[in-house]
């Protein structure tokens, strides 16, 4: 009776509960008999949907309208298979994965127009109409037309009236037996492995733990990557962009709007794939799924938009465990991506904006086999805990902020895992005058947080950004890096804010050391030589009945497109956007400051582009400018060169040295994404995706008003030099 209460929610159930049942050692006999009731539930619910006007009918709805002009009126194929009878049974045994396949594929050329709610009505409509061939025992003999079918396997296999048999002929097998190959490949990754990884691979979002996001290859360098050329490319499911690969023995990692690829790098074959629905968030900046995955042993850990974390098999892409990290009301989501240390997957949220999310936002530790949550650290201080006296004398239910937007780091060195929190989410009570004690500095906002990876206890905290009621977010990527200063060597922190301010930290003590300014900001005045902290205009403070003129806007000289660290030139390169804003106090508001975009007064008109910082000599010493805001991370590598994206659909190698220009490419698309480069069968490729509408994108296009806008679509491209002849 609960069932069919809420059909809908119980067909999902049922088909996240299928392929389950295998995992408990029962007989084949006991699994299939399991599997023939809960079909009897499937038709059944599917019944119940049908006289309730809900499901079923929206499925009949959603085939005539998505499937029928190529699978027939009555699912008996036409220019597509048909989808009934003994055939569609044989090849479609679980559910989970019809559902996964309609997501990500169907129709082809639109699969966007099936996701959701229809894409699971169109398969209870499909298991209805198959059901009965469906409880063949799997030790029944199969049709002679039937053979096993992998995941990558043609969605197409003929059509018509008629039945036409899928043709396993030789250059089939052949295709799927290399396929099978590159996958068996794969080795484990190892804990040594995550800590100095294979030359030709990328294991973490940012390649290594120390955050630097910098390749050791360089078969492409200054002299020859004016011969880069397309390898292949591939349209992904459409979202929001923002993606960061992973590359793992010549096997790719895409995760696009929830759609999970495995690809061999060498062809662009799919080897797996794993589709979860992108559900978007009510609140906050547009995204569709988190912009990074993890690798470790024989798993693919995948965040993804609900707040699950799942555990992929990195060979067939079937979910090992699945845990759910925390519900959200809304706003709460993990948009940065997973770090795996000392056998603990490490996330962090974002978003907790408002009264719906009480707990606040937090990094959690899951262990990597079971997904057990090990520990969880809140990063707003509450009132009697240390740093509580730090909010204005507000209560609990008004602190708000503090997200992790991005992923963590890790130093071996220490021990110490590093990630950085953003600003809250209203400054009125940071705006109010109490008089009650304390402070206004809002721990723990804007603040580098350094943790014990092993039990999640706060170690060390750098606030960069006291009390910031301007949007300025210190929330990006802290990178470990040996520097030289007047008394010698030093293992230090490194990360920059939204203002363009790096600032360098002791990494074991959290010990301020210097700032360098990029210059782009006009609301820093001075910063204090012993502490780092920022002496903010006075003239500069949000007003209620008129704007303010801040620099940068409210995305920052930099945003989450990633920084690059080259350790042997102790150069940092950063993507930039260069830009204003008029900002009000809007009082009373659930995010009570507004803010629109606008040009920096005078200057050459460049928006964008890619600054190098050298840590020695504490200052920049290029900047490569460019009429278009940067758009992707960037990518330095030891050929010399540094890859880095714009709004203008440029994609485009700079020399590391110099600042020249060495190579571009227009793309179909805006590069906003996280380039990484990797070897498959030893030839160096570099990858990179186009496409989404993420905020960076949605606010900076009014700078440059005749960049129009590219169409609805993601692609994942791929580099490489011609092959020698």
């Amino acid at each position: 009776m609960l069932m069919m209460r809420n059909p809908q929610n119980s067909l999902t159930q049922i088909v996240r509960l299928w392929p389950l049942i295998s995992r408990y050692q029962m007989s084949r006999t006991m699994i299939w008999s399991i599997r023939a009731f809960l079909i009897v539930v499937l038709i059944a619910v599917s019944s119940s949907v049908l006289h309730a006007g809900v499901a079923v009918s929206d499925g009949r709805l959603a085939y005539r309208q998505q499937c029928a002009s190529c699978h027939g009126a009555d699912l008996q194929g036409g220019f597509g298979p048909a989808l009934k009878g003994a055939a569609f049974a044989a090849k479609w045994k679980d559910p989970a994965a019809l559902r996964s396949f309609i997501v990500a594929n169907m129709p082809p050329g639109n699969p966007d127009a099936l996701s959701g709610a229809a894409a699971g009505a169109v398969t209870s409509l499909l298991l209805g109409e198959a059901g009965e061939n469906l409880t063949r025992p799997t030790g029944a003999a199969p049709s002679k037309d039937s053979q096993p079918t992998p995941a990558s396997a043609s969605a197409n296999e003929g059509g018509g009236i008629l039945h036409s048999s899928s043709n396993y002929d030789g250059p089939y097998l052949a295709a799927l037996a290399a396929r099978q190959k590159r996958l068996a490949a794969m080795t484990p990754v190892t804990d040594a492995m995550l800590a100095d990884p294979p030359i030709g691979d990328w294991l973490h979002w940012r390649r290594t733990y120390d955050g630097h996001g910098f390749s050791p290859l360089k078969s492409i360098g200054r002299q020859n990557v004016g011969k880069l050329q397309l390898a292949w490319s591939l349209a992904l499911r459409t979202g929001t962009n923002g993606i960061n690969p992973l590359a793992h023995d010549g096997v790719l990692f895409v995760n696009s709007s929830g759609t999970v690829s495995a690809f061999d790098a060498r062809t662009g074959d799919v080897l797996w794939q794993f589709s979860r629905e992108a559900v978007a968030s009510i609140m906050g900046p547009p995204i569709t799924q988190p912009r990074g995955m993890a690798l470790h042993g024989d798993k693919l850990f995948v965040p993804t938009l609900d707040n699950h974390l799942i555990a992929l098999d990195v060979r067939t892409g079937k979910p090992v465990w699945d845990h759910l990290i925390d519900p959200s009301a809304g706003s709460l989501r993990v948009t940065g991506a997973p770090l795996v240390v000392r056998g603990k997957v490490v996330v962090g949220m974002s978003g907790c904006a408002g009264n719906g999310e009480p707990k606040g936002c937090f990094i959690a530790a899951f262990d990597a086999q079971t997904g057990e949550e090990a520990w969880r650290f809140y990063t707003i201080a509450r009132p009697g805990e240390p740093g509580g006296d730090t909010w204005n004398g507000a209560p609990m239910e008004r602190r708000f902020g503090a997200s992790l937007w991005t992923g963590g780091t890790y130093d071996p060195v220490t021990n110490l895992l590093f990630f950085g929190t953003g600003q809250t989410y209203q400054i009125t009570p940071l705006m109010e005058e109490r008089g009650n004690g304390g402070s206004r500095d809002a721990l723990y906002t804007d603040t580098t947080l350094a943790l014990d990876p092993d039990t999640g206890r706060l170690v060390w905290h750098y606030q960069h950004m006291a009390r910031d009621v301007w949007d300025m977010d210190w929330a990006f990527e802290r990178q470990i890096v040996d520097i030289r200063t007047a008394t010698g060597p030093q293992h230090a922190l490194i990360t920059i804010g939204k203002l363009g301010i790096l600032d360098a930290l002791e990494a074991q003590s959290g010990r301020y050391l210097f700032s360098i300014d990029m210059g782009y900001q006009n609301l820093v005045k001075s910063i204090d030589p012993d502490t780092g902290r920022k002496i903010t205009d006075p003239a500069l403070e949000p007003r209620t009945d008129r704007p303010i003129t801040v620099c940068p806007f409210a995305t920052g000289v930099r945003n989450w497109p990633a920084t690059s660290y080259d350790a042997v030139s102790r150069r940092l390169y950063v993507p930039f956007a260069n830009s204003c804003m008029d900002l009000i106090w809007q009082k009373g508001a659930d995010f009570d400051i507004s803010y629109g975009v606008k040009p920096p007064e005078g200057g050459d008109r460049n928006f964008g582009g890619l600054a190098a910082i050298d840590l020695t000599g504490r200052k920049t010493m290029w900047s490569a400018r460019q009429r278009a805001p940067a758009s992707a991370s960037a990518l330095a590598t030891a050929g010399g060169v540094i890859f880095h994206g714009g709004r203008d659909r440029m994609f485009r190698a700079t020399d590391a040295v110099s600042g020249k220009l060495l190579w571009s490419t227009v793309l179909d698309g805006v590069p906003s994404s996280t380039p990484i480069s990797f070897l498959a069968d030893g030839v160096q490729y570099v990858a990179v995706t186009t496409g989404g509408g993420n905020p960076d994108e949605a606010t900076m296009r009014t700078l440059t008003p005749e960049i129009e806008p590219a169409g609805p679509g993601v692609r994942l491209w791929l580099f490489r030099l011609p092959s020698p002849r």
